[in-house]
């Protein structure tokens, strides 16, 4: 059994770490509440720009702009977004397995790292990497969005990339997250299997005047193309920036979960320790006075 010193030594380290992990849930904690309020703002017009471009792009012919046509050359371009710490549960291994899924399946992927564990982990395994970015802040500008924008667009109208595609994961609460992979570029146009279910969910009138309109014949002024040229930058960016959005939000969501956890398993491990302690203490007890007993009954 270990003495006393030991495992006084041993609860007064764990009662450090819990200060440390419990404030590390309060920073976590004031960062998601700002972090969560950006990303709510921002989902509505997230969604419906994509919404919107997807069904125009629908009854659009491919060959009108260079960023809608498909190509058989190039590489994929993955556009992966992790965090730059740990201590944030399964946030990054989850965002990491999906871009390994991809990267088992297909042979020329390239990527764009964004976050000191993305690239750590990408780099040991020796993947192309175009480009990486750390120390992102935590609350991410429109300007970064814009850099990135015209990284890609200039990767994929130059041809060395038939596909750009992006994963983040989507905030749904604190202790709920989930990873997402979108393709930037062709915009993807709407499937049969998508109308499919939208009918089933919405019911058949609704859901043809919802087709409808994803899928209404658009006059373009002055050209397709030079509508184009203004529409289409302006929705990567927006895509990114919302994504920058919710992977922040779920990245503080999973730390501070992450946290709270840690700090509850402190105070059941100082629980268990002080029991063990107590035990101990009487054990040397018992054995002082059974000493004391038995010197006594000598000197009889």
């Amino acid at each position: 059994m270990q003495n006393m010193k030991d495992i006084q030594r041993r609860i007064s380290s764990v009662k450090n770490t819990q200060k440390i992990t419990r404030a590390m849930k309060m920073v976590a904690a004031a960062k998601l509440k700002n972090a969560q309020d950006r990303a709510e703002d921002a989902r509505p017009f997230f969604n419906k720009t994509v919404e919107v471009l997807r069904g125009v792009f629908t009854r659009t012919s491919e060959e009108i702009h260079p960023l809608l046509e498909e190509s058989e050359e190039g590489s994929h371009l993955l556009i992966v977004i992790t965090g730059d710490r740990g201590l944030c549960g399964a946030y990054n291994n989850k965002v990491i397995n999906e871009a390994e899924k991809i990267l088992e399946e297909e042979e020329d992927v390239s990527l764009i790292l964004m976050g000191r564990k993305a690239r750590d982990y990408f780099r040991r395994i020796n993947a192309d990497i175009v480009a990486e970015y750390v120390q992102l802040d935590d609350y991410p500008g429109y300007g970064f969005s814009n850099n990135i924008a015209e990284e890609i667009m200039h990767y994929f109208l130059a041809g060395d990339v038939r596909k750009v595609s992006l994963i983040y994961t989507h905030f749904n609460s604190a202790i709920s997250q989930k990873v997402k992979t979108m393709q930037l570029l062709p915009v993807e146009k709407f499937s049969d299997a998508e109308m499919d279910s939208q009918k089933e969910a919405t019911g058949d009138e609704q859901a043809e005047d919802d087709i409808a309109k994803k899928y209404v014949d658009y006059i373009f002024e002055p050209t397709p193309a030079e509508v184009f040229d203004n529409i289409l930058p302006q929705y990567l960016i927006n895509v990114i920036y919302s994504a920058l959005l919710e992977s922040k939000a779920s990245e503080f969501g999973a730390r501070m979960t992450a946290m709270d956890s840690a700090t509850e398993n402190a105070s059941e491990m100082i629980d268990k320790l002080t029991l063990k302690y107590n035990r101990a203490r009487q054990a040397e007890i018992t054995k002082e006075i059974t000493e004391i007993v038995g010197g006594a009954e000598a000197l009889k």
